[in-house]
This record gives structure tokens, C-alpha cells and sequence, in this order.
């Protein structure tokens, strides 16, 4: 299994864990240039965590970078499900006010 899933309609469903062993490229460079022309033409996306099972530093920054290129690339982002875990680190880092959690 992928580490995501993008679905026509713009919706992103990310599984298994967000971590430095499972994360090597951003978000947007994993996307193929379809799956990026379908997002750019949607302008918005939903990323969903709810299938996420572990995450540690490494995942939030790589979903601080999907934000970021996502928006550099004209799709506004929406983050759901989104692990108490994730959530904390987010806080602690001081980036929780910079995500777009829904």
C-alpha cells in the first residue's frame, strides 16, 4: 500500500505512519503531474489523517511542506482527522496556528 491515496475529487487519504522511516519526498513531488494538474484545477484539497498510526517530527514537517507547496502551487489545503499526537507536536513546535486543520 501507497502512502497516500488521491482521489479525483481533490481528496488526499494518507496511511500507515508519518514518520522518518516513511518519508522521503514531499507531498507535491510524490504527486504524479496528473494528480498535481487535477488538485491545481480542483484549487483545494482535502488531506485526511485519520488512518495515520504513528507520526513523529518528521511527519509534521512534511505536512507543514505539503501545506506549503500545495498553496505555492495555487491549491488551497484542509487538514482532517488529524492524530492527538500530531496535534501536541504541532503545539509544542508552534506551528499549530499555521496548519489548516478543519
Amino acid at each position: 500500500m501507497s502512502l497516500f491515496d488521491v482521489g479525483g475529487n481533490g481528496d488526499i487519504v494518507v496511511h500507515g505512519d508519518l514518520d522518518r522511516e516513511t518519508l522521503s519526498t514531499n507531498l507535491w513531488q510524490r504527486l504524479s503531474s496528473q494528480q498535481q494538474d487535477s488538485l491545481k484545477s480542483a484549487g483545494t484539497c482535502t488531506v485526511d489523517l485519520g488512518d495515520v498510526e504513528r507520526v513523529d517530527s518528521a511527519g509534521l514537517a512534511w505536512l507543514i511542506n505539503a501545506v506549503r507547496d500545495t498553496n505555492q502551487n495555487g491549491v488551497s489545503m484542509v487538514i482532517q482527522h488529524m492524530p492527538e499526537k500530531l496535534h501536541k507536536l504541532a503545539k509544542i513546535s508552534n506551528v499549530d496556528g499555521f496548519l489548516p486543520v478543519k
